[in-house]
């Protein structure tokens, strides 16, 4: 006598397959210990690239330093920014996957004129902060979206309270504001560094900031960075434009870090 075959054929058997899969194929699955496998496998994408950065709130600025990269020799390495400019008040960089970067940054700049269009005046960085999370944090419930693969960190002034903030949003949308962060593959090592210089809530002075930033990113790779190889952003009370260092600016700073050392 003959087994009767399932009228789904090779379909049914495939949905078979699927009610067993394991946790990380579905990112809204709960696994048995209460973790979400894919946003895990999200943050472990910000580190795979092999690049840190590294934010630092001052008295009245903020900097952020990150590494910069080119694989390919041809390339222009301004295009290979992870640093981009939100607004004249707001800065962000990210870290992680680059395409997940870029596309961020783009729907970033979009929310941002929506905000000055609707209430007339420039966002806020906590606002764009939240944003941010709530857009990754709804990644975490539809199975049509993955969540990103970049931490963001958000840089500006605020032009109510007229006080620096820095923020970091992960891909599980959990943001925080921050006297000093770090993201990306060495993130430990310089959030150590930190909160040993910093545990003293130091009041910072603008050159200090970018110093510790730079100080924190070397530290962080065991390594003495040229101009090149970094990228830094800042912003300031006295002067609340975002803007990029350029190399001899940099330059500079690398070596009053130097002296700081030999000294």
């Amino acid at each position: 006598m003959q087994t009767p075959q399932s009228s789904g054929g090779s379909g049914g058997r495939r949905r078979g397959r699927d009610t067993a899969a394991p946790y990380d194929r579905r990112v809204t699955i709960f696994a048995s210990d209460g973790r979400l496998y894919q946003v895990d496998y999200a943050l472990n994408a910000v580190k795979l690239p092999g690049l840190t950065s590294v934010g630092v709130r001052g008295a009245d600025s903020v900097c952020v330093a990150g590494q910069r990269k080119t694989k390919d020799k041809l390339m222009d390495p301004a295009s290979g920014s992870s640093l981009f400019p939100i607004t004249e008040r707001l800065g962000l960089l990210t870290t992680g996957n680059a395409g997940d970067g870029m596309t961020l940054a783009n729907q970033a700049r979009n929310q941002a004129a929506e905000f000055r269009f609707k209430w007339g005046y420039e966002m806020p960085p906590d606002v764009l902060a939240q944003w941010i999370a709530d857009g990754a944090q709804i990644c975490t419930q539809h199975v049509s979206k993955r969540p990103s693969g970049v931490v963001a960190m958000i840089l500006g002034i605020d032009e109510e309270k007229e006080t620096p903030q820095l923020f970091t949003s992960d891909p599980a949308g959990y943001f925080l504001g921050h006297k000093a962060a770090s993201a990306g593959f060495k993130d430990r090592e310089a959030i150590n560094f930190l909160e040993k210089k910093m545990k003293n809530n130091p009041s910072l002075s603008f050159d200090e900031t970018i110093q510790m930033a730079i100080a924190a990113l070397q530290y962080a790779l065991k390594m003495d960075l040229k101009a090149k190889e970094i990228e830094v952003g800042v912003v300031r009370k006295d002067d609340p434009v975002v803007r990029m260092l350029i190399a001899s600016e940099i330059d500079e700073h690398l070596k009053a870090i130097k002296q700081q050392k030999q000294s």
